[in-house]
Formats: structure tokens, C-alpha cells, sequence
């Protein structure tokens, strides 16, 4: 029998939901493209409700209790003396999300003598180090696609929020202000500008999709070009490397792995290269831009804005410098964890786990790593060398 050790966000402040703030979910069974949604033999919760914190346990524990596996659930991640800290050494299969994520680093992937397979609930799976997961012939898999639109849908909304000044305007209606002035001084529209994706796989592409009606530019650049017709349906400027495109662009969206081609890529010597008031929008991986570099360039009034919601460490610390530096629009890591995408994910997790239990092939775009080498999607979207998580 197998022991699952399953990391998850705390539950809320004021205790796990008794009800929600609506009845259901629209139904959707195939993302574009054609890929079909997760199809687990069965789930054992209800969509819409709260399933990536501590008590809603993805909704695993019923099936997986019943075939005689143990769940360990729980939140305490960090810390030698970390409660997944202390299960790992004896497990078989670890869960974790990206909002919070379990960093399997070489070291402890070198205790968990019986680990054969690390799932990411969602997708992105640079906590766990790649390269040490492929030396211990370790299967990572993802749920890919589960929450591509969640996140698409929040940079456009990052990207109008920014543009816009909508958080201190905001501000100043919850402060009892009435400052039109102070306001608008920073406020533009979005239609007429251009907008540039680093990268345009499924989510830049699906940000592409949803900008378009806006009027704006689109540019993007990708080591893996689109087909000439989906450029020709958007008016997708191509550009072979990011130092060519970001010239041109009056607000960035980042949506490309974390590798070490993408690794700090933004410092200061790249965002020097952009047009003075661009805006820079980074939901992908917090260590993909410089953090000092960015500050810097909100100080200086290089950068206009800077939004996102991925951050290195995470939780991150109290006294992370992109709390508090100016003109910005950070969110905790929740891009993709709406309770629409919860309910993919976790149907997902439970997918990929029927799979591994039974013997039976696991979905190829679930993929990361299997059988000592990058495969599926993972082959596609990292580099060989793979990633390294540094917690």
C-alpha cells in the first residue's frame, strides 16, 4: 500500500466554508485546442467548494482510504523539523500545489528513499528539481491545462488594473477620499497599445486571445512559433528573441517556464531596454525576473507597474521588498487556484493517481519527467538540465 504525503494552503482564517458565494460551475469539458478536461473514474467532492487547503484535502482521502493507502495532509512545509519534513522519508507518492509549494530540492529528494512520484495539483512543477527526480527515476507529472485560463483571466485583469490605476483608486473610495485628480494622473487606456507575451504557449496564447478585442498590438516571441494562421487571427507580431520584442511594447506579460534560460532573465540590463513606462506582468515564476532589479525600476520610473502574483520564497516573508515598492499590483499566489480551477486540479490529481494505482498509463500531457528523462509536456516546456528548486 502506498503513503501519499499531500502538502495544501492553510485553511482560512475564519475556519473551512460552510457555504460559497455561489450554488455551481459552469460545465466545461475540453480546453481550446481540444484537450478534454481531467477524467477520474469518480470524484468524492463537490465542484465549486474549497479543495486546495488543509481540510478540503483535494478530495482524496475517501479514495484513497478505501484501497487501503494512507493521506497525510498538511501545511508545515519549511523548516528541518517540518512535518513534511518528518513523513517524507517513507513516501511514496508527494502532492503539492504552486501556491504553496513542497521544494523538493536534491536534499530531500535524497531522503525519500521510497518516493516514485511528485504530482503538481495545477501546473508548473519548478519546485521540484527536475534534474534530481530524473537521476532517482522519479515520475512528475502536472495537471496541465487545469488552470491555464484561471491564470490568463487574472493578467488581463492585472494588465487592466495597472493601465487603468485601479488599486489606488480603489484605495481612495475605501479611505473616504474623493481625489479625481490624484486618481487619474496615472490612468490610460489599454486600447491602441502594444502588449508583448514572453512566450505563447496556453496561457500567452489564451492572454492573446482575450486582449485582441481590446485593439491593442500583439507581439509575442517563443523558441516554438505558432502557425501562420493563428498569427494571421490575431495579428501576432512574431519576434525571435525577447531583447527584440520588448522595444516595442508598451505593457509585457510573462508566460515561459522557469528554467535556467528564463532564470533572471528580467535585470536590470534587459528592463533598460524597454520603453521608459512600461508595464511588466509576471504570473509565471517569481525567479524569472531580478527582484532588486524591479524595485529598482519602479523607483526610477523605468517600469510604470508591476503586477503579478508568484514569489520567491513562497509564503513569501513579511519583509519581501515587493510589498512595499511602489506602483505595483501583487496578489499571494492565486492566479490558478480559483475554486473553478480547484475543481480541474483536483479531479486531475485524482486522474493521474487512479493511473499510477493501477498500473495503467498516465496521460501524456501530464508528463514531466518519467523514466529518467524529461517527457510529455515536461520535454516540450524545460530545457535539458531541467530546473532546480533552491528552497
Amino acid at each position: 500500500m502506498a503513503k501519499v504525503l499531500c502538502v495544501l494552503f492553510d485553511d482560512p482564517k475564519d475556519g473551512f466554508p460552510t457555504s460559497y458565494a455561489r450554488d455551481d460551475l459552469p460545465r466545461i469539458d475540453s480546453y481550446p485546442g481540444g484537450q478534454t478536461t481531467p477524467t477520474p473514474q469518480g470524484i468524492d467532492f463537490t465542484p465549486g467548494q474549497l479543495l486546495g487547503s488543509v481540510s478540503g484535502e483535494l478530495g482524496l482521502r475517501s479514495f484513497l482510504e478505501s484501497r487501503g493507502h494512507t493521506l497525510v495532509v498538511t501545511s508545515d512545509k519549511d523548516g528541518a523539523d517540518s512535518v513534511f519534513d518528518r513523513e517524507l522519508p517513507d513516501a511514496d507518492i508527494v502532492i503539492s500545489q504552486p501556491f504553496w509549494p513542497a521544494y523538493l530540492t536534491p536534499e530531500r529528494i535524497a531522503v525519500a528513499k521510497r518516493l516514485k512520484l511528485a504530482v503538481t495539483a495545477g501546473i508548473g512543477s519548478d519546485h521540484v528539481d527536475l534534474d534530481a527526480a530524473i537521476a532517482h527515476g522519479i515520475t512528475v507529472a502536472e495537471v496541465t491545462y487545469s488552470n491555464s485560463i484561471s491564470v490568463a483571466e487574472h493578467v488581463v485583469m492585472m494588465i487592466l488594473s495597472q493601465v487603468r490605476n485601479y488599486l489606488p483608486a480603489h484605495r481612495t473610495v475605501l479611505e473616504g477620499g474623493w481625489e479625481v485628480a490624484d486618481c487619474v494622473a496615472r490612468a490610460y487606456d489599454l486600447e491602441g497599445m502594444h502588449v508583448g507575451s514572453v512566450a505563447a504557449g496556453r496561457i500567452g496564447l489564451a492572454v492573446a486571445r482575450r486582449l485582441a478585442p481590446f485593439g491593442v498590438t500583439l507581439h509575442y516571441t517563443d523558441r516554438h512559433r505558432l502557425p501562420a494562421d493563428v498569427e494571421a487571427e490575431l495579428g501576432l507580431v512574431f519576434h525571435p528573441t525577447v531583447e527584440d520584442m520588448l522595444p516595442h511594447c508598451d505593457v509585457v506579460t510573462v508566460n515561459v517556464p522557469l528554467h535556467p534560460e528564463t532564470e533572471g532573465l528580467f535585470d536590470d540590463e534587459l528592463i533598460a531596454g524597454m520603453k521608459r513606462g512600461t508595464y511588466l506582468i509576471n504570473t509565471a515564476r517569481a525567479r524569472i525576473c531580478d527582484e532588486g532589479a524591479v524595485q529598482r525600476a519602479l523607483e526610477s520610473g523605468q517600469l510604470a507597474g508591476y503586477a503579478g502574483d508568484v514569489w520567491y520564497p513562497q509564503p513569501a516573508p513579511a519583509d519581501h521588498p515587493w510589498r512595499t515598492m511602489p506602483h505595483h499590483g501583487m496578489t499571494p499566489h492565486i492566479s490558478g487556484a480559483t475554486l473553478s480551477a480547484q475543481a480541474r486540479y483536483a479531479a486531475g490529481t485524482r486522474e493521474i493517481l487512479e493511473s499510477w494505482l493501477d498500473g495503467t498509463p498516465i496521460r501524456d500531457e501530464y508528463l514531466i519527467v518519467r523514466g529518467g528523462a524529461l517527457a510529455g509536456t515536461g520535454a516540450h516546456s524545460y530545457s535539458a538540465g531541467a530546473t532546480a528548486a533552491k528552497r
